[in-house]
């Protein structure tokens, strides 16, 4: 009888949730990490526990507490693979709730709740398999993709600026458009993106971020969203434009993730510069010692010393020294491209102690044996020249028949961040 009323206890709760529209006691009532899953009740028979849903709601609900109850009882079991696959019908279930919810949006809580608990199980798996489970993430993505389509399909919210202008004396139907939009379910667009971004950057698969990115740039919403999901959106654009060498934009993008991130947010703060911290420096600006103490990135100290001073060899041990963390970070590749403003640092050293605007190819040759570069020859410095002038981290020409490079007599070294690198 006990747990009769516990349990029966249990939906009722549920009941009062979706009667009353309220989709953050809903979201509690289906998460995984609330005190409600160490009830004795629901660690009873499926089948006894069935009976009683199916007594208690209707479809699409009942499906919906039957997958949340097999979560629960994989939990107990230890079994993450299970508690994933139960989380996935649970959060497709859960769309078929949200689709049959017409002008409503109050649904939207609960479903963020349910796609990060399904996100953080995925990997969970992923990484309890050592990155062989990526079913779980292909899966998952597809889960979301389907909650996407619901939340970009629904009608609120889209209206552009040229249908205002034109209704803006219909009173009438402008009260209706901003009732709409406020029970749009477009405002669930940027959540689903944002967790779509983090299953893409790990399956490698970046190219599915480009149409995320062109739905949500192109929402009327687009600056109205929670500015936690905006700081987070802007970490993942902000990652993928460096990826395509958009060093700029990068710039931008993980700036503003980094400057409205959450003051108390230290650990978010830290993952963001070990992104922005290469792109500054590829741009030319060099990290102070204090902001690397500052977020325990000391790892950059040596890195950003070198180059400063434009030393090549001192790089190289830096990158070696902390290889493992580099790669970890999945910066390590993004850190070899900044070889290019080292050779530009190194060979303003050249021009200012020879004092000439025709400097001899074999000053270079020179400058990069100094740095134990023993096998350079004169050709390898002649590719490096050309790709620095093609970059812009040069202005001149080289002379191949002379031997020489011929620099511009006004401002033949730019500062990086001058260039707009190709």
């Amino acid at each position: 009888m006990a747990f009769n009323q516990s349990f029966t206890q249990y939906l009722g709760s549920l009941e009062n949730a979706i009667n009353n529209k309220d989709g953050r006691k809903l979201g509690q009532l289906l998460s995984i990490k609330d005190a409600h899953i160490q009830n004795p009740s629901l660690k009873q028979r499926e089948d006894v526990l069935q009976h009683y849903i199916c007594q208690r709601f209707t479809p699409p609900y009942i499906d919906l507490v039957a997958d949340h109850v097999r979560v629960v009882a994989a939990i107990h079991h230890y079994d993450p693979r299970h508690a994933f696959d139960s989380q996935l019908g649970l959060l497709q279930s859960f769309s078929r709730v949200l689709q049959s919810h017409k002008d409503e949006n109050w649904g939207i809580s609960t479903m963020y709740l349910l796609i990060s608990e399904l996100t953080a199980l995925a990997f969970r798996v992923y990484y309890y398999s050592k990155g062989k489970s990526t079913d779980v993430l292909e899966k998952s993505a597809e889960a979301l993709m389907s909650c996407f389509r619901i939340c970009a399909g629904d009608r609120g919210g889209g209206l552009s600026c040229l249908i205002c202008k034109l209704l803006i004396y219909l009173n009438a139907i402008l009260a209706y458009s901003r009732s709409s939009l406020e029970t749009s379910k477009k405002w669930g667009m940027l959540g689903i993106v944002n967790n779509l971004f983090k299953i893409y950057f790990k399956l490698n698969k970046l190219h599915l971020c480009k149409p995320l990115t062109r739905a949500i740039n192109s929402a009327t919403i687009k600056d109205d969203f929670l500015k936690s999901h905006i700081v987070t959106y802007r970490y993942y654009v902000g990652r993928k434009a460096m990826f395509d060498s958009e060093f700029k934009e990068a710039d931008e993008k993980l700036s503003f993730a980094f400057n409205h991130c959450h003051t108390a947010s230290r650990k978010n703060k830290r993952l963001i510069l070990m992104y922005l911290l290469p792109v500054k420096m590829m741009i030319g600006y060099i990290p102070s010692n204090k902001l690397l103490s500052k977020y325990r990135l000391t790892q950059f100290l040596e890195i950003a010393g070198a180059v400063k001073i434009g030393n090549l060899l001192k790089f190289k041990e830096a990158v070696a020294k902390h290889q493992k963390f580099l790669i970890r970070c999945g910066v390590y590749l993004m850190l070899e491209r900044l070889k290019i403003l080292i050779y530009r640092n190194l060979f303003k050293k050249v021009f200012l102690l020879m004092r000439t605007h025709q400097l001899p190819i074999s000053a270079f040759v020179d400058a990069l044996r100094s740095m134990q570069e023993d096998d350079i020859d004169a050709d390898e410095v002649e590719c490096i020249l050309a790709n620095l002038i093609y970059t812009g981290y040069v202005r001149g020409y080289i002379s191949h028949q002379h031997q020489k490079l011929v620099v511009s007599k006004q401002n033949p070294f730019p500062v990086p961040s001058q260039v707009s690198l190709r």
